[in-house]
């Protein structure tokens, strides 16, 4: 059984290779001054409002691991209460590979970067799927948002971590870009205009 929250991934063997390679102390210091949150803070809650990706890590019973890419306009994974998230599930390639995995093992995991924040989020926990009924779209299908709604991904938080930006890079959404370079556009416009008055 867990002591702390950070033991859902500091399990034994992963302790015994911090305390081989010198981080053991350091962990552990993190470990008595209250480890990892359980809960969705208002902080964590603004960060996955702003998100437009996640990545959903599930395992199926013999083990194997698999990594599956979820998307939609910010606000598409939102939180239901201080320890629960959801979000729609798309109609895509319709292999179902993370949902035959949930119905093996529910442990999961959602691994979050923003580039731009140079931040990343890592939430360990349980999911499920549930179908996507009238209540449950109304409340989670992102407005406008043109895609099919399959199914919903509940997800029950045990426990977070945000870690530090070494090593992330600086990459911006491609519609930032584009609204910055209008912005940019639209003052040399105003500036040339000012030229050719004082000329």
């Amino acid at each position: 059984m867990a002591r702390v929250a950070s033991d859902i991934a500091f399990t034994p063997i992963v302790k015994s290779q911090q305390a081989r390679k010198g981080s053991r102390r350091a962990y552990a210091h993190m470990e008595a001054n209250g480890s990892w949150r359980t809960d969705i803070t208002p902080e964590l809650e603004a960060f996955i409002a702003a998100q437009r990706s996640v990545f959903l890590a599930t395992v199926n019973g013999e083990g194997q691991p698999y990594i599956q890419h979820r998307g939609g306009p910010p606000g598409f994974l939102r939180a239901l209460d201080p320890r629960t998230l959801a979000f729609v599930d798309f109609s895509g390639n319709r292999q179902y590979i993370t949902s035959g995995n949930l119905l093996e093992n529910p442990k999961a995991h959602l691994f979050l970067i923003d580039y731009r924040q140079r931040k990343r989020v890592k939430i360990w926990g349980e999911a499920r799927m549930v179908e996507a009924d009238d209540a449950w779209l109304s409340r989670l299908m992102p407005e406008g948002y043109k895609a099919r709604p399959e199914q919903v991904l509940l997800f029950n938080v045990a426990a977070w971590d945000a870690n530090c930006p070494q090593h992330i890079p600086l990459r911006l959404e491609a519609a930032d870009v584009q609204a910055a370079l209008q912005e940019k556009d639209r003052r040399i416009e105003e500036l040339e205009a000012e030229l050719a008055r004082a000329r």
